[in-house]
């Protein structure tokens, strides 16, 4: 068996969109799981999605970051929100150069009428999970000052080459499976 067909065998390529919840998690854990039945080494994965809950996609972030698989992701498109720090478990990240990239702080409503004590749990739940994505995001992103400031008060959008700049992306690139290979979808 050649050198470049024995690679192929250990590359698989997937598609995963929607909502980061806990479905998403229960499809990611299943197909993690038919990867490591079938030897692959090398997961290419096209992210599709505008975000959804924090704690899913940290644990799903965690879960990627630490298999003992390479993880490539894909931006075709849109990442949001909760879905960019699940973008970042990619060990290599790309986006095609119309994709876009988004982060905000968290956010909730309040239910009408709710006394100090509720509001101060929803604040301080909002805080902590602030802090735990933007621990990852100085880990992983070199945003600059300017960007920073946008983050702390409003949405900040990065178009693919402004994420190339700042280490969001190893590079403008298109997720491109092979001839014949096949696409999964999570």
């Amino acid at each position: 068996m050649s050198e470049e067909k024995q690679k192929r065998d250990t590359e698989a390529w997937f598609t995963l969109s929607g909502d980061v919840n806990s479905d998403m998690v229960h499809r990611v854990f299943d197909a993690v799981a038919d990867m490591t039945e079938d030897g692959i080494e090398t997961a290419h994965i096209l992210i599709q999605s505008n975000g959804g809950y924090v704690s899913d996609g940290l644990c799903l972030h965690n879960y990627l970051r630490n298999l003992p698989i390479k993880i490539i992701t894909y931006n075709g498109g849109a990442v949001a929100s909760i879905a960019v720090i699940l973008f970042l478990s990619g060990d290599e990240r790309y986006a095609s150069e119309t994709a876009r990239f988004m982060v905000h702080k968290s956010h909730a409503s309040a239910p009408h009428g709710a006394r100090p004590d509720a509001l101060r749990i929803i604040v301080e739940g909002l805080q902590a999970d602030d802090a735990r994505t933007e621990s990852i995001l100085r880990k992983y992103v070199q945003l600059t000052d300017e960007h920073w400031n946008i983050h702390a008060y409003s949405d900040l959008h990065l178009t693919a080459p402004e994420a190339a700049k700042v280490g969001l992306v190893n590079a403008v690139a298109d997720f491109k499976p092979p001839k014949g290979k096949r696409v999964t979808n999570i």
